[in-house]
């Protein structure tokens, strides 16, 4: 094993946040596949330390803050800056480390009024139907943002048979500052459909939010997707499952495309052929009503609704993010590995401490915004994938 440290001074927090990163990653691509990053930063105006670290073999880099002394863990994917194209000149969509909350740092989650005051809000829009049923969805623009902006499909919770889109809303408003265009959206719950309902819907979504790109200011071709536990599983799921007919429903737009370019699932279920899920299945209902029966009695049901069974090296890149107390299997380490041997990007972050429904507490919640924002920069602000139709 290697390790290597070293001390950057900077003046900025974002050139602080960045350059870590940007000095981790490449010297961990160049490490044995048993070798340890670890790089020092240190910002004088704000008397602040982080600790960038990477694990080679294990595809992750995690993120160290350390203030007065006091080292608590956040977790990041490696991406440099914020950056978007506002007819032709760039533009930040928000300085890294800004957004702030009025909760205290042990608190509840909470979106400044502050931040709330510079977006567009567009709420309950109908994005599909499916006769006198109707699906909506909350959109989330940052004032001001001229030209198009990368869009994210925001997924809720609650083991696909509760919840409902306002959960994922501080989600969509904290990504909304950062500059993308997010949606909130609601889905059919297992005990109204059963699945293919739930990912049908959300391919809806994206339809419609690409039929629509146009009204909303969104690039087209550069739409993620991210979502916490049962979300987090349609999250992925939307992820490999492109061009998968069973799956696509008929919620409109059908001649737009459903297929996302990033996406982030988060304490999220990926093999549902697993040993675990075979006897989780059989004793808990939100899986019997999910998939209408356990895996042994409907295992083509769970192969069709597992994210790992549709990977392809076709697939878009894919960050994954968990609490550290959170069950291992949403440490996705089979799919993980199954992308890097098809070529398709992915990584994990880890978030010390945190259980597995993390976003509710203000300091898990911005340390999941913080990652999220610097994969969905890579991934959605620089690349540029054209999707299929």
């Amino acid at each position: 094993m290697t390790i290597i440290a070293y001390f950057v001074c900077l003046s900025s927090f974002a050139a602080f946040v960045v350059a870590g990163h940007a000095a981790a990653e490449p010297m961990l691509a160049a490490l044995d596949g048993d070798s340890v990053v670890s790089v020092l930063v240190y910002s004088p105006t704000r008397k602040q330390v982080l600790r960038f670290g990477g694990n080679k073999s294990k595809n992750e880099v995690r993120t160290f803050v350390a203030d007065s002394g006091k080292w608590t863990n956040g977790s990041s994917p490696t991406a440099g800056g914020v950056g978007g194209n506002c007819y032709g000149r760039q533009t930040h969509a928000r300085p890294l480390g800004r957004v702030r909350s009025s909760a205290t740092p042990a608190g509840k989650t909470q979106i400044p009024q502050s931040t709330l005051d510079h977006l567009h809000a567009r709420v309950d829009l109908t994005y599909a139907m499916y006769g006198d049923r109707t699906l909506q969805m909350d959109v989330y623009r940052p004032k001001g943002a001229c030209g198009k902006l990368p869009a994210v499909v925001c997924i809720h919770g609650g083991g696909w048979a509760k919840g409902n889109r306002s959960s994922h809303g501080k989600i969509a408003q904290a990504l909304a500052h950062r500059g993308y265009v997010a949606a909130t959206i609601s889905y059919r719950l297992s005990g109204e459909a059963h699945f293919p309902a739930a990912i049908q819907d959300c391919k809806a979504a994206v339809r419609f939010l690409r039929a629509n790109a146009k009204e909303f200011g969104i690039e087209a071709g550069k739409i993620g997707a991210i979502g916490l536990s049962a979300g987090g599983h349609l999250t992925a799921l939307l992820a490999t499952s492109h061009g998968v007919r069973e799956l696509e429903g008929k919620g409109g737009n059908s001649e737009f495309s459903s297929e996302i370019q990033a996406a982030v699932p988060m304490g999220a279920q990926t093999d549902l052929m697993s040993d675990r899920t075979r006897e989780v299945s059989k004793e808990r209902l939100i899986w019997k009503q999910f998939l209408n029966g356990s895996q042994e009695e409907q295992p083509e049901s769970y192969r069709l609704a597992s994210p790992l069974h549709h990977l392809d090296k076709n697939d878009p890149p894919c960050w994954f993010i968990t609490g550290e107390k959170d069950d291992e299997s949403t440490r996705a380490e089979k799919i993980r590995k199954r992308m890097q041997e098809l070529g398709v990007r992915s990584g994990l972050s880890v978030i010390e401490g945190a259980p597995h429904g993390f976003s509710v507490k203000q300091v898990w919640f911005d340390q999941m915004i913080e990652a999220t924002d610097h994969f969905f920069t890579r991934v959605l602000k620089r690349d540029f994938k054209k999707p299929s139709q």
